[in-house]
């Protein structure tokens, strides 16, 4: 390749940043703007990050998603380990077409995602209402409450049940990279299964399992559309509040909000990229 053509490369790759990148370095920049103006610079303040903070709706919406992340990423990584397991344990012609049954919420579009997990929650809801009523008339020990509407439980259910194929995307390759005769060797010297799992597999997935949960925290942390529809009208998460503040005079406070959630994405996938650098060269020692 001559150097004109690295040049060319070079000066279009770097156009294709800009373009990508020059909307929010413009957003970060005009939330320490001394203004409510989106086009004039009027000096450096940090008024909107402590009027963010002093916003109810924001700090409580701010909460709602630090918790149903954290508890879907918890939830979504043990559940994803064990079925990464029990696929890997599989015969291939069972594991293949499940791995790509796997990969389909990964593929598929958040609002049929969204769509789907609503109207499966409206059908549940309808079917425990008569359910309910009829417990309720046959006793009078427990009464079960008729009406279910959505709310953070259905909000967390939709984000374990999106968050769970990348768990299983992360573990299974150190599965297959793993020893198989390691876990026979623990059970030899008088292991049970579950102490050869625990001593002997773990530590061999542990950077799966590490990757999964960070990706997994990202994607709840990130997603709006599927909460939108699975939260109902009184849970909302940090994504929803802001979408809600564009309907209505755009605040510079959705500059400092955004900013936030760029750098915390940001921060997320940098760790991610740099724990399978480590690994990439870790495996490449182990080889040599």
């Amino acid at each position: 390749m001559s150097r004109k053509s690295r040049g060319f490369n070079r000066v279009l790759m770097a156009l294709i940043f800009l373009f990508l990148y020059a909307p929010i370095f413009v957003l970060i920049v005009f939330s320490f703007n001394d203004s409510s103006s989106r086009t004039v610079w009027q000096g450096f303040t940090l008024r909107w990050y402590e009027e963010l903070v002093r916003d109810r709706a924001i700090t409580s919406a701010l909460w709602t998603t630090l918790l149903v992340s954290l508890l879907a990423t918890v939830i979504a990584t043990a559940a994803g380990t064990m079925a990464a397991v029990g696929l890997f344990h599989m015969k291939k012609r069972w594991r293949r077409p499940l791995m790509t049954v796997n990969s389909i919420p990964m593929t598929n579009a958040d609002i049929v995602t969204g769509v789907s997990l609503c109207l499966l929650f409206v059908a549940f809801f309808a079917g425990w209402a008569d359910f309910a009523r009829w417990i309720n008339a046959v006793q009078g020990l427990v009464r079960l409450p008729v009406r279910l509407h959505m709310g953070f439980g259905t909000l967390l259910i939709a984000h374990i049940t999106f968050n769970i194929p990348y768990v299983i995307l992360n573990v299974s390759p150190k599965l297959r990279q793993m020893d198989k005769n390691l876990v026979d060797a623990a059970q030899d010297l008088g292991c049970t299964w579950l102490q050869a799992f625990r001593k002997v597999v773990l530590p061999e997935i542990k950077p799966g399992i590490v990757s999964g949960a960070l990706i997994a925290f990202t994607m709840s942390v990130d997603d709006f559309v599927i909460s939108y529809f699975t939260a109902g009208s009184g849970t909302s998460t940090l994504a929803m509040v802001v979408y809600g503040m564009t309907k209505r005079r755009i605040s510079p406070k959705i500059n400092a909000v955004s900013t936030l959630l760029f750098i915390t994405v940001l921060a997320l996938l940098v760790v991610v990229n740099v724990r399978e650098a480590r690994q990439e060269q870790l495996a490449d020692q182990r080889k040599l």
